[in-house]
């Protein structure tokens, strides 16, 4: 078995005193932590990660203070403050780690499935809450060998804590690179637009300027009023995949499928897209097929044989899409800070855009990703998630139903960049990430993750709506394979090279 070790700290001229003294100590939740507790949306982040040796729980403890107990928020209560009309304000606490690192022994000799035994314990976990009476994460250290993994790791956090982004950054900077120990992880560096030549052009050069800032306004105007159009009465259709008001409060069963990364790539350089507009295809192509199945199952008369069309006309599904407004991971600045953990910023610095998703069997799989970078391309140019950002910040002002999270839509939908080679956790090396939410008010989630070579694909449900999560993730898989094998069909790589 190889021998774990503390994680060696990357120097910083910060020292706790200064880190003691944030300035969010005392301070209110900011608008959109706050929206975290609602009622519909009392959101939890939930990270299992899979291990390729057995924890040392002793290593994983020493570690935690000398990491997570230097982040403020990790070592905060989240406290109503009488004074101001019960608004909840961080207030420092001294952290007992036991209270927060739980190492349950299974009778391995009753389990019979150790991937079910582990997919049980995290479905368990989302029936309850972490109580406000200690600051609001918890870990949880299986030694349990599963199909993936030696262990398994869950780390459980409040969403009012953090958001996808800014827990990835803790969680990196508290990870070594497997080939050189004292190293972070390489992040996916970001693309710099190459700044436009101002020496040429002239009249041109302004009116295509131009014409795009008029472009981002105009489609943000109309995204503004399909938000205001949602929030009012347009629902998504109800479909096998929409759930019931009140979906928010039901347990959550959570899988994941781990997909090749080069495939992945293989698709976006052919079609000269995206990893986003990429798995944004394959998981409209996995719900058509998914839907098209439900919906045969429920003709008679042998209207849904395999092969047919079965699916209603004119479906309109769309996700919750979570966009990051700070600084892109891979962003030199932002690498930088992560070199010391007590500076990687914490919070809620997310807004969201609803984008469609096409719900149609295609005779070309390659639709599916043409028609998702046609969204992603139109969404990139609107500044809808900073409108629903700024809503998330002053629906105080206009009723909270107007600064919730939409209940009308039928999945959410995230995608973050993970480390680009394998790395270690506190000395154990990791197999893989599998982070997801729970409390959110949609029956379905499709979170994606990138890790070395391979992408995860979480699914977090609820069983009353979605009760068959693997076949969903069956789905997912093959849809990738067609869309991966059109592209190798059409000649649009070089199959020797691939």
């Amino acid at each position: 078995m190889r021998r774990t070790r503390a994680l060696k700290p990357i120097q910083t001229t910060k020292n706790v005193e200064n880190i003691l003294s944030c300035t969010e100590v005392g301070q209110p939740l900011s608008p959109m932590a706050r929206k975290f507790h609602e009622p519909e949306s009392n959101v939890y982040i939930i990270i299992v990660i899979g291990f390729q040796t057995q924890i040392n729980p002793e290593v994983v403890k020493a570690n935690l203070v000398d990491t997570f107990l230097k982040q403020p928020r990790f070592s905060c209560l989240q406290v109503a403050d009488e004074k101001n009309g019960g608004q909840l304000k961080w207030v420092r606490t001294e952290v007992d780690l036991d209270n927060h690192v739980k190492v349950p022994s299974p009778d391995l000799n009753q389990v019979e499935s150790a991937d079910m035994y582990v997919e049980d314990y995290v479905s368990n976990l989302s029936r309850t809450k972490i109580s406000m009476s200690i600051p609001m994460w918890d870990l949880h250290l299986l030694n349990i060998r599963t199909s993936k993994a030696e262990s398994v790791g869950i780390l459980r956090v409040h969403h009012s804590i953090g958001d996808g982004v800014s827990l990835m950054s803790l969680f990196l900077s508290c990870s070594r690179k497997v080939s050189d120990p004292d190293a972070l992880p390489t992040l996916p560096a970001s693309k710099k637009q190459k700044p436009c030549s101002t020496s040429s052009g002239g009249f041109l050069q302004h009116f295509i300027r131009l014409f795009s800032v008029l472009l981002i306004y105009w489609n943000t105007l109309v995204d503004v009023v399909m938000f205001l159009i949602t929030i009012l009465f347009l629902d998504d259709t109800k479909t096998p995949l929409k759930g019931p008001s009140g979906v928010g409060s039901t347990p959550r069963r959570i899988v994941h499928r781990i997909v090749s990364l080069d495939d992945v790539k293989l698709v976006k350089n052919a079609m000269n897209a995206t990893i986003n507009d990429v798995m944004v295809g394959v998981t409209q192509a996995a719900l058509s097929r998914y839907l098209n199945r439900k919906y045969g199952k429920n003709k008679k008369g042998g209207g849904g044989a395999a092969g047919n069309n079965n699916l209603p006309k004119n479906i309109r599904l769309r996700a919750t899409s979570f966009v990051n407004l700070r600084p892109y991971l891979g962003n030199e600045d932002t690498a930088e800070t992560m070199r010391s953990i007590s500076d990687v910023k914490l919070g809620n610095l997310i807004g969201y855009v609803l984008f469609p998703f096409t719900i149609a069997l295609r005779e070309d799989a390659l639709d599916y990703v043409r028609s998702a970078k046609a969204t992603g391309k139109r969404k990139k140019a609107t500044l809808e998630a900073i409108y629903t950002y700024f809503m998330a910040k002053t629906f105080k002002f206009f009723g909270t139903k107007w600064g919730s999270f939409p209940t009308q839509t039928t999945l959410w939908f995230s995608n973050v960049p993970g480390p680009q080679e394998e790395i270690t956790c506190f000395g154990h090396q990791v197999a893989y990430v599998a982070p997801t939410c729970y409390g959110q008010p949609n029956a379905l989630m499709i979170h994606v993750v990138s890790y070395a070579n391979k992408i995860n694909i979480i699914l977090s449900v609820d069983e009353g709506i979605v009760p068959d999560p693997h076949q969903l993730c069956d789905d997912l898989e093959e849809s990738l394979r067609l869309i991966k094998d059109a592209v190798i069909y059409k000649g649009l790589v070089d199959c020797n090279v691939y």
